[in-house]
């Protein structure tokens, strides 16, 4: 097994930002043509980002939408299209992400992964990206009704799959959520681009130094 020099030898990423590219925009852009603010308005104000962790929570959708359209007859469209056409926010794959995990992958680092997706759309994902397969576990907050960055659901990371959390290297787009990592005990890094993260895992012993 690959390990740095403080023994982390346990790389776990987060899905969405790191190793898939989604973005609700990606749908609404087609839904409010030629309206970038209109668009973001809409995202501001009614189909949060509070509102879709609720699902990532494990509410469902039916709920979720329903609650909103009430609030927001007039945009029921809208509302239904972020669950029914879901797969359109899903731009692909983040290449150079995906390179770092294959490259861990082949040099037998255990790789897993924690995501807040909801448990009923985390199947199309499945389904799109082989890469998925390569985890030797993959938590989904929406299965297990708790979302990041509550430290729980890193604890039930580490206890499912008998981890330390001492050897895990955590890797998240959110700030706050590498940020609960570190504080129980993991290294969590802000992904910020593929890069970066691999000069930062070269500098732990994870893969070849770069440059």
């Amino acid at each position: 097994m690959a390990q740095g020099p403080a023994g982390r030898g346990t790389v776990v990423f987060d899905l969405g930002g790191v190793l898939i590219d989604w973005n609700p925009r990606y749908l609404y852009r087609k839904l409010f043509p030629g309206d970038e603010a209109g668009m973001e308005r809409f995202l501001a104000e009614v189909c949060t980002g509070a509102w879709n962790l609720e699902q990532d929570g494990g509410r469902s959708w039916a709920e979720g939408t329903a609650l909103l359209k009430a609030r927001h007859p007039d945009q029921a469209a809208l509302i239904d299209a972020y669950h029914q056409r879901w797969g359109e926010m899903l731009a692909g794959p983040i290449e150079g992400a995906v390179a770092i995990l294959r490259a861990l992958r082949d040099r037998g680092t255990p790789v897993f992964a924690l995501t807040n997706w909801s448990h009923e759309t985390f199947p199309i994902a499945l389904e799109r990206f082989d890469f998925l397969a390569w985890f030797r576990g993959i938590i989904v907050s929406g299965q297990e009704r708790m979302v990041k960055p509550d430290p729980r659901i890193y604890h039930l990371l580490v206890e499912r799959y008998g981890l330390r959390v001492g050897d895990i290297v955590y890797v998240d787009d959110n700030p706050r959520n590498a940020a609960a990592a570190t504080a129980i005990g993991m290294h969590g890094i802000h992904f910020t681009g593929p890069e970066a993260l691999r000069r930062e895992l070269g500098s732990l012993g994870l893969l070849p130094p770069t440059g």
